[in-house]
């Protein structure tokens, strides 16, 4: 397999990159190394990358880059790029979400389009949901985003659907919900909780804590990648891929603490606009198209969580005697 990886020095992307490279795949792994968080954790996950040698590692933006040269030749597009998070999204952030999230997208279709690329696996969000009236969420619900960041992820879907069907692109979208594992960006609920409990960082609660989310690890959407990647669905599909580990924001603050064995440091602010009181996504869709389903629970996705925080903060603090 030839593949190409979209937002590769990130969190999802960089493991998407790693289990290609190790089931032997040729992949090219594209990043522009962004400031949304700190880039030195995006060039360490490159650093990671650059050790297999059926890796070349491609340093730019997308609306920048020759997307027909890169893309020539490919059997599968990933499309894990875009700018991320709700609460920055409004007023003169929009801009950049628009760009990075609906422009960029638009320009990679373009190149998959005139190349014939085989499939195009786009990374979509439970986002696009919002508030609904009923849970689980299935697909054959209206999308409601209740931001703007939903709002680009649900375009950037529909762009996807549009090249289905009118030029036969193959496109697959995977709408994710809360992602999180090894490697999640700094400012994820349940990484935040990781370094409140090893480092004693102080954990804001913004609202009241009963907000719910359906979590679901790193490592099982991955998997449903790589299943999208070859599976016999017809262009334009779009598939909840949910962890079925829905919990509150005060029992995962529990679970952290019983797992770390520590005593956390909460702070309480107002809910942020754009935050949805839940998430919940029924996987019978990705089930019976994918022959997907997810593997791993909640409490032993933060425990393996934690496990990797203690591991990279010990691996600096012999390096440089400083804390991570």
């Amino acid at each position: 397999m030839r593949a190409v990886v979209t937002g590769a020095a990130g969190f999802i992307g960089s493991h998407l990159a790693q289990a290609l490279a190790r089931a032997g795949a040729r992949v090219i792994a594209v990043d522009c190394l962004t400031d949304y968080y700190d880039p030195a954790r995006k060039r360490a996950n490159l650093e990671v990358l650059g050790q297999y040698p059926l890796v070349e590692i491609v340093t730019g933006d997308l609306l920048d880059l020759d997307l027909v040269g890169m893309v020539e030749g490919a059997d599968v597009v990933f499309h894990q790029a875009g700018q991320p998070g709700v609460r920055l999204s409004w007023d003169d952030g929009f801009p950049i979400y628009s760009e990075r999230n609906i422009l960029a997208t638009q320009s990679l279709l373009e190149a998959a389009r005139s190349t014939r690329l085989p499939r195009f696996v786009y990374a979509s969000s439970s986002s696009v949901y919002g508030d609904q009236d009923r849970y689980p969420c299935t697909e054959d619900m209206v999308p409601r985003p209740h931001s703007p960041y939903g709002v680009t992820k649900l375009a950037a879907e529909h762009l996807c659907r549009l090249y289905s069907a009118n030029y036969g692109l193959s496109t697959v979208s995977l709408r994710y919900f809360t992602v999180y594992g090894p490697r999640q960006r700094p400012d994820m609920a349940i990484q935040r909780l990781v370094q409140c409990a090893v480092d004693g960082d102080e954990f804001e609660v913004f609202g009241d804590g009963s907000q719910v989310r359906d979590f679901t690890y790193v490592g099982d959407i991955v998997a449903a990648n790589l299943r999208a990647a070859g599976a016999d669905v017809a262009p334009g599909t779009f598939v909840n891929i949910s962890g079925g580990s829905e919990a509150s924001l005060a029992e995962t603050i529990e679970l952290v603490a019983r797992a770390s064995g520590a005593e956390l440091n909460l702070g309480h602010g107002p809910a942020k606009p754009g935050d949805v009181a839940r998430t919940g996504g029924s996987p019978e869709l990705a089930h019976r198209l994918l022959g997907w389903e997810p593997r791993t629970d909640l409490r032993t996705g933060i425990t393996r969580q934690l496990e990797w925080y203690r591991n990279r903060s010990a691996k600096k603090l012999s390096r440089d005697g400083t804390a991570a």
